[in-house]
C-alpha cells in the first residue's frame, strides 16, 4: 500500500505517527510536508514543519510543546539576547540549533532541501519519507497594517513567522502571499508520490497556510486532481474551533468561516474544480459538501490508538483495505 500524505505543523505530525502505526513497514508512506514557514533566521535556514514531523516521528520531539527538541537548552537565545541580536522575537534552543547548522552547511555547499531532508533523517528514522513540497523557496507571507506606523492606511508584507509568533495573528491583516510559489517547482518525487498513490490524505492542518501553502507549489494540485487515488481530507475544526493554532485567524482573513463544512467546501470535490473524494468530520460536527462524501468519527487525537482509528477510516472511506 502507498499512503501520500500532506501535512504542516504539530497535528500533521501527531496524524503521522497514526499512519505509521496503522500501515506496516513493507507498505510505503511519503510525507509531503509545507516548507510556507520556512525563514532565514540568525543566519540559519529554518523549516519548521519539517523538524517538527522529523523530530515527533524519531521520539525527540518536546511533547509538551509539541515543537522543538525534548530536554532543550537555551544558552544561545540568552546569549543573543545579551548582543542585543535582532529577531529578538523567535527562540532557538541548543539542540534545535544543531539541526539548522547542518542544514544551512549543506544548503550553502549546493545540496537542495529534499536531499538535506533525506540525511537529516538518517539520525532519526522517522519511518516515514519525509518530502518538502518543493526545494524552491515558497514561503508564506502575510499582508498586515503596518504595526509600526502612525498611519492605519499604511500596509507592509511580512514573513508568517513574524505574524504567528511576534504578533500572534493579532494585528489587522488583509492577505496572504506566497512569496516565490510562481517560479517554485514540486520537489522530486511529490508529484509521483501523489500520483502513484493508493491513498492521498490531506491531515487536520492549518488549511490556509499548512495545506494551501502545498496546494500553492504549481503542480501539486493539478496531480491531486488527476491522481487514480482517492484524496481524502480530515476537518482540523471541532465545534467551529481549530485543534490546534490559529486556524481560525487565517480562516477569517480568507473569508472562510471556520467551520467542518466551510472547509470542506473551500477545498471542494474533485467532481467539480476541487481536490477531495472524501471529509471526515468531528463526531459531533455537521457538513453538506456537494460531490464529497462526508464520514463524522471522534477527531480528537489523544491518544496514538484513537489517531489510527482516524486513519483507518480515512482508508475505508478511500475504499483501501488494510
Amino acid at each position: 500500500m502507498r499512503v501520500t500524505v500532506l501535512v504542516g505543523g504539530v497535528g500533521g505530525a501527531r496524524f503521522l505517527q497514526g499512519v505509521r502505526s496503522l500501515v506496516s513497514e513493507s507498505d510505503s508512506i511519503t510525507a509531503v510536508v509545507n516548507v510556507g514557514d520556512d525563514v532565514w533566521m540568525h543566519g540559519l535556514r529554518i523549516c519548521p514543519d519539517l523538524d517538527t514531523c522529523m523530530y515527533t516521528l524519531g521520539d525527540g520531539i518536546d511533547t509538551e510543546r509539541g515543537w522543538g527538541r525534548i530536554a532543550e537548552t537555551w544558552h544561545t537565545k540568552e546569549e543573543l539576547a545579551a548582543y542585543n541580536a535582532v529577531p529578538d522575537w523567535f527562540g532557538l534552543g541548543d539542540r534545535d540549533i544543531a539541526t539548522h547548522l547542518i542544514r544551512t552547511q549543506m544548503l550553502r555547499t549546493g545540496y537542495p532541501l529534499s536531499a538535506v531532508t533525506d540525511a537529516l533523517c538518517n539520525r532519526w528514522q522517522p519511518g516515514v519519507q519525509l518530502l518538502p513540497a518543493s526545494d524552491d523557496r515558497c514561503e508564506t507571507h502575510v499582508v498586515v497594517t503596518d504595526p509600526e506606523s502612525d498611519d492605519p492606511d499604511q500596509q507592509r508584507a511580512i514573513h508568517f513567522q513574524e505574524w504567528w509568533v511576534r504578533y500572534r495573528a493579532q494585528v489587522p491583516t488583509h492577505s496572504f502571499v506566497n512569496v516565490g510559489a510562481d517560479q517554485a517547482k514540486p520537489a522530486p518525487g511529490v508529484l509521483d508520490a501523489i500520483e502513484n498513490a493508493d491513498v492521498v490524505l490531506l491531515a487536520p492542518s492549518n488549511p490556509v497556510v499548512s495545506v494551501g501553502a502545498i496546494l500553492a507549489v504549481p503542480g501539486i494540485r493539478g496531480a491531486l486532481r488527476t491522481t487514480a487515488a482517492k484524496v481524502i481530507g480530515l476537518s482540523p475544526v471541532i465545534g467551529g474551533k481549530p485543534l490546534r493554532g490559529m486556524a481560525d485567524e487565517c480562516l477569517d482573513v480568507i473569508g472562510v468561516e471556520t467551520s467542518a463544512e466551510a472547509i470542506g467546501r473551500y477545498y471542494g470535490a474533485r467532481s467539480d474544480t476541487g481536490i477531495l473524494d472524501g471529509w471526515l468530520i468531528h463526531s459531533t460536527d455537521e457538513a453538506d459538501v456537494p460531490g464529497v462524501e462526508v464520514r463524522s468519527i471522534p477527531l480528537l487525537m489523544s491518544d496514538p490508538a484513537t489517531t489510527a482509528q482516524m486513519v483507518r477510516t480515512a482508508l475505508e472511506l478511500a475504499g483501501v483495505s488494510l
